[in-house]
């Protein structure tokens, strides 16, 4: 039975394809928005800070997901969203009544989305389309809706490469770039991991740059109009789709972000000219959204060099933050050799207890050694946030952020793991600032964090890791049993690296 279940799940997999022909009407970023409230808003702050861009960090979850919901309230023109995750669930669903509420205002809004993550999703996604100022598309998707893992079984090559980006521009002035999807376990619910994140909202020059990005993805082959994949919806589609909102914000989880939105001034000090932000050269570095249709040594479309670009040369510091660090060969040996002239290179990742993706860990695991010997500090995230460990209760901490400093003078924020999946098979964005104050925040919140949150890596005497939790020395994986740290060790014997 389990063979004729596979054996049918694969040709039902391998009768779907894409539609040969699609109609895709080119669109692009509004550009005369000077007039709407958030660019007069911005635009003495722009006059008095000319060809830079003004910077905020998004550390704390709600406050994200507040900034994302206020300002699709405040959009007057346009709102341009691009993510790989959109989750069914409470900051989802608020996030898209806010996104039509937006629309019924006249506001257009462009929502892209990655269809790995949209199962069940269907008939909203439909619903959404359906109103006159929505539209809604999928990159790179799957052609049957109900029979994924028969296509993903014919179709591997194509449905492994991904769309990571994560952007969320309203009308052209303010942009918010970083590491989170929208789901609750980025957003500080109540879900049984809460992810340690971080984005940047921006306004100034880097927007136009982010803009582009985002046309150039909403414009591609690989992004089809969902009306070309998923049947029309029904009369009473937006009815049911709207009546669910209504039931989901009488929630106990609703109504605490609905605190959220009342008690975050971020918008409110945007709008009123107040909201600190540090102004700083910065630009927008992604990947070409044809890399996922050629091959991954392509690297001329590849976000990486350009990055490399981006960042230039690193004399004294490197603090790297990765939740998924898989640096293969030639990464650990570029790390080893920016040790090896001087650069202090400092490395937080997941621990095995905290990751959420452990044949990650896996592909990590086994460089952890070299590093150490060639001079990289190792830090580790463990499961337990702080708040759970003082006063009980809450969700295990698992690090999502992807950040990194250079000699505490430029930043990177975005979406970009340093893995293979990253650089040779997903597409990816980020922002790289020119901050001097941005880079030394990120490396005093590591100074003080580390201590406190993670596990510092060591090689004892006899060659063997450890774990230093404060006082306590920790000689095998910290909160990981036994079968997780073998099917670990098995895992990592697996020529699977270029997936990771």
């Amino acid at each position: 039975m389990p063979r004729l279940l596979c054996g049918l799940l694969f040709l039902l997999g391998a009768c779907t394809s894409l539609p040969d022909t699609v109609p895709r009407e080119h669109s692009s970023a509004l550009g005369d928005t000077a007039d709407t409230r958030l660019g007069r808003a911005l635009a003495p702050l722009l006059a008095a800070h000319a060809g830079t861009t003004g910077i905020h960090a998004l550390g704390d979850g709600r406050d994200a997901f507040a900034a994302r919901v206020l300002l699709a309230r405040a959009a007057e023109r346009s709102l341009d969203v691009q993510y790989y995750i959109l989750r069914a669930d409470t900051t989802g669903g608020l996030f898209c009544e806010a996104l039509w509420q937006a629309a019924e205002r006249g506001v257009r809004v462009r929502l892209l989305l990655d269809d790995n993550s949209t199962r069940g999703l269907d008939d909203a996604l439909a619903a959404l389309d359906a109103h006159p100022n929505i539209e809604v598309r999928l990159f790179n998707p799957y052609a049957s809706r109900a029979f994924r893992l028969g296509e993903l079984a014919t179709d591997f090559s194509r449905l492994n490469r991904r769309m990571h980006n994560k952007s969320f521009t309203a009308d052209g002035q303010v942009t918010i770039v970083g590491g989170r999807n929208v789901g609750d376990e980025y957003f500080g619910a109540d879900s049984p991991v809460e992810f340690m994140d971080l984005d940047v909202l921006a306004a100034g020059a880097v927007v136009r740059d982010v803009s582009a990005s985002f046309d150039a993805y909403w414009n591609s082959e690989s992004a089809y109009p969902v009306a070309a994949l998923i049947a029309p919806p029904d009369a009473e589609a937006a009815t049911r789709v709207r009546a669910a909102w209504a039931k989901l914000n009488e929630s106990p989880q609703a109504a605490r972000y609905a605190e959220a939105l009342r008690a975050t001034p971020l918008v409110r000090e945007l709008l009123a000219g107040n909201l600190s932000l540090d102004w700083a050269p910065a630009h927008v570095v992604a990947d070409d959204p044809a890399k996922v249709r050629h091959p991954p040594e392509r690297t001329d479309l590849h976000l990486l060099p350009r990055l490399e670009v981006a960042v230039g040369r690193i004399d004294r510091e490197l603090d790297l933050v990765s939740p998924y660090f898989v640096p293969t060969e030639q990464g650990t040996a570029g790390l080893v050799a920016l040790a090896a002239r001087g650069v202090k290179v400092r490395v937080l990742t997941n621990s095995l207890a905290a990751t959420d993706v452990a044949p990650v860990h896996a592909g990590y695991a086994k460089y952890r050694e070299t590093l150490l010997r060639g001079g990289v500090r190792l830090y580790e995230l463990r499961r337990a946030a702080p708040e759970k460990d003082d006063k009980g209760g809450g969700s295990d901490a698992s690090l999502h952020a992807k950040t990194f400093s250079v000699d505490r003078h430029r930043v990177f924020v975005g979406s970009f793991n340093f893995d293979p999946r990253s650089a040779r098979l997903n597409t990816e964005m980020g922002v790289v600032v020119e901050s001097s104050l941005l880079a030394s925040r990120l490396a005093s919140a590591l100074d003080g964090g580390l201590p406190r949150d993670a596990y510092e890596l060591r090689l004892a005497g006899n060659g063997d890791l450890e774990w230093l939790e404060g006082n306590v020395t920790h000689t095998s994986e910290p909160g990981a049993g036994p079968f997780k740290r073998l099917w670990i060790g098995f895992l990592s014997l697996l020529p699977i690296e270029w997936l990771l």
